[in-house]
């Protein structure tokens, strides 16, 4: 994407920034996840102020940016259709959090990790882009901000920390800043930085043990981090698990339309959805979820319930 320059951002903007500063990390990784962190970040700006003269100037430089975008990738599915960019943002953060779930639940602490975890929670804030989180995704987005706080004061303090879900309560998490403001998003030809700041404010309450979070066994094949690569942490030193194949359902083999089935559009929009998330799964090699998707939506289609 040519380079559009942005202004200085807006105080008014802080809850934004590291929204914007993840775009720029993923504009050549992934173009598609970064189109739809700045369309979150401009719905965002929009409604947090829309008035005053700098947060006007930054909100139209934005729309350049996403212009832009739109301009270059205009022939991709994900761009122009929402339902595949909402799949296709879901899995990359899904990817994101597995990675570092893996890493955690392997006791194995690093900035690469803690960066995973924060990144995941925000890119779930972009799926509200699309509508309403799952209630899945709110859990996850609690859970992976929560951990990268806790992970990051735990390495700060010289402490160890308890890999996997854990109760923290009544455990203050003080977060301090690692970067010195926000130069990096003054320009689009500027490189971002390696480190993550976390916002003491964003971090949820800190009682995580009733929340169930997917095994970290469970993530996709071909799991790197996706983060600034100057971490000292290798993608090469990973193992990803074997996946479980789920089985197919054997009724699906012998069912049968009846003549009955009357399919609604909203049928057929929630099996498109699921043929769309099969396959963005299948972008990340994560066969599981594919086959999972494919299942709900012929058996939609056949019998005419989920």
């Amino acid at each position: 994407m040519a380079a559009i320059p942005l202004p200085p951002l807006p105080a008014q903007f802080k809850n934004i920034q590291h929204h914007l500063r993840t775009a720029q990390e993923l504009d050549k990784r992934e173009p598609v996840v970064a189109y739809y962190c700045r369309l979150y970040a401009m719905q965002t700006g929009m409604k947090i102020d829309s008035k005053t003269p700098e947060c006007r100037k930054f909100l139209s430089k934005l729309m350049d940016q996403l212009e832009a975008m739109k301009k270059q990738f205009g022939d991709n599915e994900a761009i122009t259709q929402e339902i595949v960019g909402s799949a296709h943002v879901e899995n990359y953060a899904l990817k994101m959090f597995l990675y570092a779930d893996n890493e955690d639940r392997a006791g194995r602490f690093h900035k690469n990790m803690i960066k995973s975890f924060y990144t995941a929670s925000l890119l779930i804030d972009v799926l509200t882009v699309f509508g309403e989180l799952s209630e899945e995704n709110i859990q996850h987005r609690k859970y992976a901000r929560w951990k990268a706080a806790y992970i990051h004061n735990c390495l700060k303090n010289g402490e160890t920390p308890q890999p996997g879900p854990i109760g923290m309560e009544g455990e203050s998490l003080d977060i301090e800043r690692e970067e010195a403001g926000s130069s990096s998003l003054h320009s689009g030809t500027t490189q971002p930085t390696s480190s993550s700041t976390y916002e003491p404010n964003n971090i949820p309450p800190s009682n995580y043990t009733g929340i169930h979070i997917p095994p970290g066994a469970h993530a996709p094949a071909n799991t790197p981090a996706e983060v600034p690569h100057n971490t000292g942490v290798t993608s090469n030193t990973i193992q990803p698990p074997p996946q479980n194949i789920p089985l197919v359902d054997p009724s699906l083999y012998s069912a049968q339309s009846s003549g009955e089935v009357h399919l609604t559009p909203e049928d057929f929009a929630r099996a498109q959805k699921y043929c769309k998330y099969a396959g963005s799964a299948l972008q990340y090699e994560d066969v599981s979820t594919a086959v999972q998707n494919l299942q709900k939506a012929l058996k939609l289609l056949i019998t005419g319930r989920e």
